[in-house]
């Protein structure tokens, strides 16, 4: 009776390699072509790799992973121990979830852009400016301040193990899964609200100001569950301090009669 390796193989691994999972469906290609792309492509880290390959991102794990970000966000930061259990590392390496988050800033970008007639490259650089700065580049300025700032300061002293670090990739990951909630609060929830933030009254007041201390509250929530999830790091409380700065502010703000979701929608107009 002849024997393959396959058949020491689990279950549930032979069944995916089986000729009818989409795993294995052959695609006949040109050898020479792909080995002459992959090594132009080599300096290339593989996350931004995976960005030009449609099918090697999980967008179903995204959309998961977004959903349980608004209802229970610890569950999201379990799943991280199998990255580093199989992947030695902590951070995604599947960009698909913020390939995901920057599409529904550039929908959101040109909702607004209608909204407030900014008319075609208006509404381009509005898109530009959402993304590209209220995103990318402030989410890389946090990202590298709590990167430095777990590393230095946050840190188990640990004599007989393996010292680990802070990924900044992981950092950054921290920073979107902290975002989306933000983003649903301050994009989207803004935007539906517009009518009534515009308004001159108290009750505007106090729902534009309510609906920011809750975006800003959920995001320091869900930073502190990033970084408290790394077994190495301490007193990650302190990512929750922030949080009674904002609640100070927002009593401040309620008393001194300034609507921060009716003048952010002013800003709109400055961009």
């Amino acid at each position: 009776m002849s024997y393959s390796h396959r058949d020491s193989l689990p279950s549930y691994i032979t069944s995916d390699l089986s000729p009818h999972s989409a795993y294995s469906s052959y695609q006949p290609y040109n050898r020479y072509r792909y080995n002459s792309l992959s090594k132009k492509l080599q300096w290339i880290p593989i996350y931004f790799r995976r960005i030009m390959n449609y099918p090697q991102m999980d967008f179903e794990l995204a959309l998961w992973q977004m959903l349980y970000l608004c209802l229970s966000p610890k569950k999201v930061y379990r799943n991280i121990y199998y990255n580093k259990q199989t992947k030695n590392h902590w951070a995604r390496d599947d960009p698909a979830f913020v390939v995901v988050l920057a599409t529904c800033i550039l929908v959101s970008a040109f909702a607004y852009g209608l909204a407030y007639e900014f008319g075609f490259f208006g509404t381009i650089k509005l898109m530009f400016f959402m993304v590209v700065v209220d995103f990318l580049l402030v989410g890389f300025i946090i990202s590298t301040i709590t990167w430095f700032f777990a590393n230095k300061f946050l840190k188990h002293s640990q004599v007989h193990a393996v010292e680990q670090n802070v990924e900044w990739a992981y950092s950054f990951d921290v920073h979107c899964n902290s975002f989306f909630p933000l983003y649903l609060i301050t994009y989207v929830l803004h935007f539906f609200l517009l009518p009534i933030l515009k308004m001159d009254n108290w009750f505007s007041l106090f729902i534009g100001n309510s609906m920011y201390l809750a975006a800003w509250i959920y995001y320091f929530y869900i930073t502190f569950l990033g970084y408290h999830a790394l077994p190495f790091l301490k007193n990650t409380i302190l990512f929750l301090y922030p949080v009674l700065l904002v609640s100070v502010l927002y009593i401040i703000l309620l008393i001194s009669g300034f609507n921060i979701g009716k003048h952010s929608s002013i800003m709109f107009l400055y961009i």
